[in-house]
């Protein structure tokens, strides 16, 4: 293809993109496809000869529409909002033509001073604090466009647990490894926080503690001092929070004001997620839930969700730019210049390396829109959402178990969870709309979003009726079932020694009156599995127990103590002292200190990685010290160790006896100088 034809099928490829939002209403939502669907509609393999333009431009109805599922769709209400508009897809056109790869300012200096300049912008038109700015002389902070929330969460933790490791180390008598010190560390967020949280642990191996919400969802202050409290005495290091302002399934918000003084109090990061809430805050009078933001020590919210920028786009600001930098800053001489000491480059500030250019759409919605027609935007979907909520409290068998907020209502059947569940797969099978499900507490639920910017209220009521007269239908189905059954009760009663038999037949059909009208020969997703609950804690290094010292004291005093050796679980010497009150899981095996030595460890790491030698210990039948060995009570049975890590999965033999100790064993333990 050249010039003169990508100018012709530009404008042909934009034609149809206008058409295809312009009549995205009259689309199925959810794609009626089964997985491998593609296959079948496409070779083997590469073609080794070029194709013609209008031959892949005809399979992109063929191939690729019978499959999505429509996002902009007035009709998608699943999940948040993820939209776009055409002053974003403008933006990103000129951004793939220059194609820049935005690392350092250097490599292109329009892309850091405009995402720099675009941020401050975004920083004041939300109303957040002035720390958070580039340019302004009290600031040490800053924003940078991030790939998603889920990364910045992950960039985050890791910064706040680089930081903590920083304050830890000069108060040690002696060298500890990072992964000991790693190990010991524990940070929290609320039952109702996103997934991605936890996913940042699995990848720091960092404990993750959920902590229950009040009957609001919101986390409270006093839940997290007692859980801090707690976990100080069980040994662990407290150092961050994950503030959650609009929860994924309810859009429920923790209280930052009651947070963020305990956060500074104990010394923690504090990191707001408001991924989707974010946006509301064009609007002053929605900023209600921002009171305590002056604690936060970075925020994050997606403009790819509500703002019409599209995917991917995450504004992420920082309070110290510093902290971001001692965590990712990596030096080569290549990747250096001139004004390396007066330029902001981004790659210190991120995981990965290369860039896009990003700001440019963010600066074409912001200029095109303006910040009045962005809160008009805002302040219409939450008009639609009160719309159906209304409707929804008119009808009596349905209820709003929770607090509307913003554009999202969730709403199930009184009549338990087995009907809102089948309600929502008749709903899903019908393609008409998309909804999800989520969970408060026990309750079954359904999320209705109010996503697109071209949402009118006929569109809202024309979903509405669809809900309404299928959830009528279904109760009218049960009702004759249940009616058929009485006839049998009653014969029942007159034969009382049969009735205990059968009353457990007939209340697994009523059971599955619901979940058995018209099934689908395909099982949805949504069949598969109910939402499993999370574990209050989440050790990510192996397990929740502590490790084989324990850290006493208040935060800026630790004394580190060590636990009894395998010496003493296995029926060492009688007079050894015992540890009271110390149980099995108290019981640990010391790390060998004839594996790998100081000088190994910093041959095969950076002084700022958290190293991962798992196999070294097993191979040994040694555990290393962030396996926790779960003890037996039984003298007979063996020692065993279970990790998450691919490498590190044991279950190791120890003999009877007890192995003479290693010098690490005998060792003084390391102490924290108070």
């Amino acid at each position: 293809m050249q010039a003169e034809e990508y100018n012709r099928r530009g404008k042909e490829l934009v034609d149809y993109i206008t058409q295809y939002l312009g009549s995205i209403r009259e689309r199925r939502v959810i794609p009626d496809v089964k997985p491998g669907y593609m296959k079948e509609l496409l070779p083997d393999a590469a073609p080794t000869e070029p194709e013609d333009w209008e031959s892949i431009f005809e399979d992109i109805e063929k191939v690729i529409m019978p499959g999505v599922v429509h996002w902009q769709s007035p009709h998608m209400h699943a999940y948040y909002p993820s939209l776009t508009s055409w002053p974003s897809m403008l933006g990103d056109m000129l951004a793939d033509a220059i194609n820049c790869v935005g690392f350092t300012w250097a490599s292109s200096p329009a892309c850091t001073e405009l995402e720099m300049n675009v941020m401050d912008w975004l920083c004041k038109a939300l109303g957040l604090p002035s720390f958070f700015l580039h340019y302004h002389p009290e600031s040490r902070g800053g924003g940078i466009l991030q790939s998603t929330v889920s990364e910045s969460t992950l960039v985050a933790l890791l910064a706040a647990r680089k930081d903590k490791m920083l304050q830890l180390r000069p108060e040690l008598e002696q060298d500890v490894d990072d992964s000991v010190l790693n190990s010991r560390l524990v940070a929290y967020a609320s039952d109702q926080a996103h997934s991605s949280v936890e996913k940042a642990g699995l990848i720091s191996l960092v404990k993750i503690r959920f902590l229950p919400t009040d009957e609001r969802l919101s986390l409270r202050g006093d839940t997290l001092k007692q859980a801090i409290q707690e976990d100080r005495q069980r040994g662990l290091v407290p150092f961050m929070l994950c503030v959650t302002l609009g929860t994924t399934g309810v859009c429920a918000f923790d209280n930052l004001p009651e947070l963020g003084p305990v956060c500074a109090e104990e010394g923690l990061w504090l990191h707001v997620d408001a991924a989707y809430a974010g946006s509301a805050y064009f609007c002053p009078e929605l900023r209600w839930s921002l009171e305590g933001i002056e604690f936060a020590d970075s925020f994050v919210f997606n403009p790819s969700k509500w703002m019409m920028v599209h995917f991917d786009c995450t504004a992420f600001w920082v309070k110290d730019k510093y902290k971001l930098q001692q965590t990712f800053t990596v030096d080569p001489v290549y990747l250096r210049h001139e004004n390396s000491h007066a330029a902001t480059d981004f790659m210190h500030w991120q995981i990965p390396l290369s860039r896009r250019f990003r700001s440019l759409k963010l600066w074409f919605v912001m200029r095109s829109f303006g910040l009045k027609n962005l809160q008009a935007h805002i302040r219409h979907g939450i008009e639609m959402a009160k719309l159906l909520e209304s409707h929804i409290k008119s009808e009596p068998h349905f209820e709003v178990p929770a607090e509307r907020h913003l554009g999202l209502v969730v709403f199930c059947l009184k009549d338990g969870n087995a009907l809102t569940q089948e309600l929502l797969r008749r709903l899903t099978r019908s393609g008409t709309m998309y909804l999800i499900p989520a969970d408060i507490h026990t309750k079954r639920i359904i999320r209705f979003t109010v996503t697109s910017q071209f949402s009118t209220s006929e569109d809202i009521l024309r979903d509405w009726s669809i809900i309404s007269k299928t959830a009528s239908g279904l109760l009218a189905e049960t009702r004759a079932v249940n009616n058929a059954d009485q006839p049998k009760s009653q014969n029942d009663d007159v034969t009382p020694e049969n009735h205990h038999g059968d009353s457990g037949t007939r209340s697994e059909e009523k059971e599955d009156a619901a979940s058995g009208l018209d099934k689908a020969e395909v099982e949805l997703w949504i069949d598969k599995a109910w939402i499993r609950p999370r574990r209050p804690m989440r050790s990510l290094s192996c397990s929740s127990e502590p490790l084989p010292y324990t850290c006493m004291g208040p935060l800026s005093g630790y004394v580190f103590e060590r636990r009894p050796s395998l010496k003493d679980a296995t029926g060492g010497p009688k007079n050894a002292p015992s540890t009271a009150g110390a149980g099995p899981m108290d019981e640990i095996r010391e790390m060998p200190s004839n594996r790998l030595g100081k000088q190994d460890l910093k041959k095969l790491t950076k002084f700022y990685s958290v190293p991962s030698f798992c196999n070294q210990w097993v191979q040994c039948a040694r555990h290393q010290p962030c396996c926790p060995v779960k003890v037996s009570q039984a003298p007979q049975k063996h020692l065993s160790s279970t990790c998450r890590r691919i490498d590190c999965m044991c279950s190791s033999p120890v003999a009877n006896t007890a192995p003479s100790p290693t010098p690490l064993e005998t060792a003084p333990a390391p102490k924290l100088q108070e």
